[in-house]
């Protein structure tokens, strides 16, 4: 029988968050009952979503400019230490031309792995594109993890089994020095998977250009007459070839473009959207278009379907909100669903390693 005064005794893991972002992973991890210490990331424009949402201290340095005491100093003493860390890969993305020519000569994974292995945290997470797999910087990461005393376990999952209504899939690494920690079964399921309807229908109409009166963050960007045109003529789920020809691109009459089938397409309101991407406030960048209004999704509607809360904020009120900034990073934070399931799936194995 569980000691229930052994669980209402038990420190409370604190986490801290290398490449935090806009603090996707952390609120998650938060929500799952994980106390967050604060947010690393060079990115200045993250400082206030990251504080204001995940109320933690934000920390503006390249992740090359930390010591693994730095990192240290942030935890308190006496309570299970988590160190998550979403280390950027976009040379390894399908988002990209591939990794061949474009690798930098300092990698931020090989970081990440020199401070777990100085300041070994009892339980590391990582989440990543999910073609990292393929190439050995990752296996190379695999084996320092080893060195270091972890177990591990890593698996490319589709997000739309967390409760995230897109079909990103993504790779999720879990360690522990406590033993094997794998990540909890699916939440939903292939028959009822969660849809953009479930996400965005409640929201206001808006036309292409145009901001909400009462919330900032629900604005879409302008549409060109030709583009607005090609989206009158898009169907949810369709491609440009329902379009007139005098609409479609010469990259269309290509060989080259014919295998291009999601750019300028609509949502399938009854379906999960395509990967939120930093781009997906574009029509022409994807198959971001609204499944019935003639625009691209809103930066609201991409922040919810990223599973953000509908009052997270990312700018601070009165101040503009610059569409392709806050677009950005929207699509390059971890689904808050997500990070919500990393984190019950470590509070699980704490558990059951007491």
């Amino acid at each position: 029988m569980t000691d229930v005064r052994k669980m209402q005794q038990a420190p409370q893991p604190h986490a801290v968050d290398l490449f935090c972002g806009a603090g996707g992973l952390s609120y998650g991890m938060m929500k799952a009952g994980i106390r967050i210490l604060g947010g690393i990331d060079c990115d200045s424009s993250c400082k206030y979503p990251f504080e204001t949402n995940v109320r933690a201290p934000f920390y503006n340095y390249d992740i090359f400019d930390i010591t693994p005491d730095f990192v240290a100093s942030l935890y308190p003493i006496g309570c299970p230490t988590i160190l998550s860390g979403c280390a950027p890969c976009q040379p390894y993305s399908t988002y990209t031309n591939g990794p061949a020519h474009r690798q930098p000569a300092r990698q931020p994974l090989d970081k990440f792995a020199e401070i777990i292995h100085e300041l070994r945290p009892e339980i590391v997470t990582m989440e990543n594109v999910s073609l990292l797999t393929r190439f050995p910087i990752f296996e190379a990461f695999l084996h320092s993890l080893g060195r270091s005393g972890y177990k591990c376990t890593y698996s490319v999952v589709r997000c739309s089994d967390y409760g995230v209504p897109q079909r990103r899939k993504r790779l999720v690494l879990l360690a522990s020095l406590r033993g094997y920690i794998n990540l909890c079964p699916p939440t939903t399921t292939d028959s009822q998977p969660p849809t953009v309807r479930d996400s965005i229908r409640h929201l206001e109409k808006l036309e292409a250009g145009e901001a909400s009166s009462t919330d900032t963050l629900h604005k879409a960007s302008g549409l060109s007459e030709t583009n607005l045109r090609r989206i009158q003529s898009s169907k949810p789920g369709g491609t440009w070839r329902d379009w007139d020809e005098a609409l479609r691109s010469k990259c269309h009459t290509k060989n080259s473009g014919q295998t291009y089938s999601s750019v300028y397409g609509r949502m399938d309101w009854d379906q999960p959207a395509p990967t939120i991407t930093t781009q997906f406030h574009g029509y022409g960048n994807g198959r971001f278009g609204h499944p019935e209004q003639d625009r691209a999704i809103s930066l609201r509607e991409g922040a919810l379907l990223q599973t953000f809360p509908a009052d997270y904020s990312f700018t601070p009120q009165g101040h503009a909100v610059p569409i392709g900034p806050v677009a950005r990073l929207i699509g390059n934070a971890v689904p808050v669903k997500l990070g919500e399931a990393i984190g019950e799936s470590i509070l699980s194995h704490l558990r059951q390693c007491r």
